[in-house]
């Protein structure tokens, strides 16, 4: 593997993993006031443009970060929506 992949890979899941915290934090309290619905929408809408992005370049390690990321945000919405 090219160096500069297994650095994108690290930074990508790196990056990613990040939110699994809160995200079971969120799921156990059922708490979102704290997270402002512009900024997910905003941060959901980067993460989508850099998958594109990915994609474009035919980059795997942005492609998977982003996608999964893409995920996760999809579900802190989806809490923020239904507990608000």
């Amino acid at each position: 593997m090219d160096t500069i992949v297994l650095i994108g890979s690290l930074a990508g899941t790196l990056t990613t993993i990040s939110f699994i915290p809160q995200v079971l934090r969120t799921w156990k309290l059922k708490e979102t006031k704290d997270f402002s619905l512009a900024m997910l929408l905003l941060f959901a809408a980067g993460i989508l443009l850099w998958t594109v992005y990915g994609i474009w370049i035919n980059s795997l390690p942005i492609i998977a970060a982003n996608v999964i990321t893409f995920g996760l945000i999809l579900f802190l919405l989806w809490m923020k929506i239904k507990y608000q």
